[in-house]
């Protein structure tokens, strides 16, 4: 193989995950811990760890048939090998085939690379040929002594992480490849249905993918449309639909307290009193989620179901009425939301519904004092309270529930998997399970319904209610930020507030909360007179509330923000948000902000600042999603297109925390194989249980448990 331009580690024999090595634990070795940072554990994962490219280094081409940019591997003799120290320090080498000559570059170098590369040396070279000023050259290739026979199949490059060269990458991988059971788990009768084109064995497909001959169409590699790749994917969905389709079975043998109304002779149940107060009329799509709902709760069986519906769709009423129904029956219930803001939002909208109906409600933040706090689980854990609201707290050891029978997840793409279940597993009563309800805001485009979320039962708020402003929305270089400032004053001058956010990225936090605190500032130069507040997430929660407070009183004509007002801030006041450096921004992150205005009567707007930096013009990726912000306000269009420029894995951020995501198969593209897996899994878990069992192990290991959040 050639040498890369840093030094690497001898390959050493992997050891199966399994083997065993009696009571002597030996030190593992920095390329060992850096496999299992990759998820590398078990032979099986090795063998599934498949190249992102691939090197032809079964041919030498001649330096005078190359043209720029072309990726070769050539041959020749060192006639000229020096360190030179302009522009920079840097190892430069002259290298001639007999056909031309071509200069390597090195800006970081080794002594063993001066020696290797030293005057005289016959040497094999593979890189990019590209046009320099004087001559043709490459830039940082991987080089070794010539001599050897050439490979006689295509060189794998693995995704690798620090610590794991590629040539320990290729023994493990090879190794795990000839120690995993690849035995075949589809029943044969599967292989011929169907299916779009031939697949081989899985063993077969394997063994390709990871050493090709060099006669294979590399297009048909690097898109994925390759026989071997078709069969990998197709088992890969197979695995995901027997996995979806095994929660769901599981999930129906559960049992799970029916929570019916009691009957309360002539006066009416809590839920008809609550639509009674209510100071508006449910939709109709409100209705029909509704009913959903309370069908689910009647039965012993947990519900397991997500509501979806677009920013300001009236989701909370929805989890309120499950709630009092909940509470009628006799149980506790309790929501949780990703930030106390959002958590704040629902115990205020909650308290003013449920408090006149005699429903006592406890709050339950991280940032509470001692004594609230003891308060609060006292009346948990009695009962008093029929309705807990909170945030990540309410997972925490110290709260016990007297009977929880119904559990409320706002956001749920928010929390972890781990904290999901541990909200579950707050119920005590029997061995039963408390029935769930999840809510989003951002919807589920279908394709992604069929299968990361084929273990739930979807119910979707598809209209919005009566009195929401359309949103005028405006996509702004950032060289006019005069004219936006003075947009602000005129609808401060009409009575109206305005949002401004900041992009808060981890990889610079501090940068961008200065650039926020700088915002606050120039804006409060440029609009004197006017209250401008300032929230961030490292601000203590009480400051937080205070600042927010002032904003839902009007007292503050602007805020500036970072994405904390993402989601759950309802000032029907705010007509204009503004969100600065918008091409930082994910599609769905933008539409959740754009969400926080339009809620009441006035004309609202969205301004969506950009900047280019020292580019001439904005990426690809960004400006699709400007445009798809400008075109729709349709939450399922723009979710559809956030999928098909994110891909399922980052949209979804990993359903989350460990279920399994595609890693091969593409739902835009792969609607075959899909469809294919999705009517063969109950075929398959009914009448070979046993290979099921064996297919989902093989693809998913232990993942599968997290289908249970």
């Amino acid at each position: 193989m050639p040498t890369r331009s840093a030094p690497t580690a001898s390959p050493r024999k992997v050891p199966p995950a399994e083997a065993g090595t009696g009571n002597a634990v030996a030190p593992k070795s920095q390329p060992q811990k850096a496999l299992e940072k990759l998820g590398l554990r078990r032979d099986i994962d090795l063998a599934l760890h498949l190249p992102l490219r691939y090197e032809d280094e079964t041919r030498i081409t001649r330096l005078a048939d190359a043209r720029d940019g072309d990726m070769v591997q050539i041959e020749g003799q060192v006639t000229h090998s020096e360190v030179t120290f302009r522009p920079r320090r840097q190892l430069r080498v002259t290298v001639d085939d007999g056909s031309d000559t071509c200069v390597l570059r090195f800006i970081n170098f080794y002594p063993s690379h001066q020696k290797t590369l030293s005057v005289g040396a016959r040497v094999r070279v593979r890189g990019e040929i590209r046009g320099g000023f004087v001559s043709r050259e490459m830039v940082h290739p991987g080089f070794r002594a010539a001599g050897g026979e050439l490979a006689t199949a295509l060189t794998p490059v693995y995704p690798t992480v620090a610590g794991l060269p590629q040539a320990y990458l290729r023994k493990a991988v090879l190794g795990g490849l000839a120690r995993a059971d690849l035995a075949e788990t589809l029943p044969a009768e599967f292989l011929s249905k169907n299916l779009p084109q031939p697949l081989s064995s899985m063993r077969e497909a394997l063994s390709f993918l990871h050493n090709p001959t060099p006669d294979v169409m590399l297009a048909t590699l690097e898109d994925r449309s390759h026989p071997a790749w078709q069969r990998l994917k197709a088992e890969e969905l197979l695995a995901q639909q027997l996995s979806q389709l095994q929660a769901r079975r599981v999930r129906a043998a559960m049992r799970a307290p029916p929570l019916r109304s009691p009957v309360h002779g002539p006066q009416c149940t809590l839920q008809e009193q609550l639509l009674e107060r209510l100071p508006f009329r449910l939709t109709a799509a409100q209705q029909r989620v509704g009913a959903e709902i309370a069908a689910d709760l009647q039965k012993n069986v947990p519900m397991h179901r997500l509501l979806q519906g677009d920013v300001g769709s009236g989701k909370t009423v929805v989890a309120a009425l499950a709630a009092v129904r909940c509470i009628d029956a006799g149980w506790q219930c309790a929501l949780m939301a990703p930030t106390e803001i959002l958590a704040e939002q629902h115990f205020r909208k909650l308290i003013g519904w449920l408090e006149p109906l005699g429903i006592q409600t406890a709050w339950l933040t991280g940032s509470q004092k001692a004594k609230e706090r003891r308060e609060a689980l006292a009346m948990i854990a009695s009962g008093a309270a029929s309705l807990v609201v909170g945030t990540h707290a309410v997972i925490q050891d110290k709260v016990v529930f007297d009977n929880l029978a119904l559990a409320i997840i706002d956001e749920q793409h928010r929390f972890g998997v781990a904290q999901r279940l541990a909200l579950r597993s707050k119920m005590t009563q029997g061995g039963e399970e408390p029935h769930l309800l999840m809510m989003t805001a951002t919807p589920i485009p279908r394709t992604l319904a069929m299968s990361y979320y084929a273990d739930l039962d979807v119910s979707t708020i598809d209209e919005l209610p009566p009195g929401r402003t359309p949103i005028v929305t405006k996509v702004v270089s950032e060289t006019r930020r005069d004219e936006v400032v003075e947009r602000i004053r005129s609808q401060l001058a009409e009575g109206r507030q305005v949002y401004w956010v900041c992009p808060l990225i981890e990889e610079s936090e501090s940068v961008d909360l200065i650039n926020a605190t700088q915002t606050h500032e120039a804006l409060s130069a440029a609009l004197p007179g006017t209250q401008v507040g300032l929230l961030h997430s490292r601000m203590p929660p009480a400051e937080k509330k205070a600042v927010m407070a002032s904003f839902t009183s009007g007292q503050l004509g602007v805020l500036v923000s970072t994405t904390v007002i993402e989601v759950g801030v309802d000032v029907p006041n705010a007509s204009l948000m503004v969100i600065e450096h918008a091409e930082r921004f994910g599609l769905s992150q933008l539409h959740q902000l754009r969400g926080r205005v339009g809620r009441g009567a006035a004309a609202s707007a969205c301004v969506l600042l950009y900047s280019t930096g020292d580019a001439p013009r904005l990426g690809e990726t960004a400006r699709a999603r400007l445009k798809a912000m400008v075109e729709t306000q349709d939450g399922f269009e723009i979710a559809r297109r956030d999928l098909e420029i994110r891909g399922p894995g980052e949209f979804l951020g990993a359903r989350q925390s460990g279920a399994p995501l595609l890693r091969f198969a593409d739902l835009a593209t792969d609607t075959e194989l899909l469809a294919w897996a999705r009517a063969l899994a109950p075929v398959m878990l009914e009448k070979y249980p046993d290979l099921a069992h064996r297919h989902i192990l093989r693809w998913l290991g232990g993942k599968a448990e997290f289908l249970k959040a």
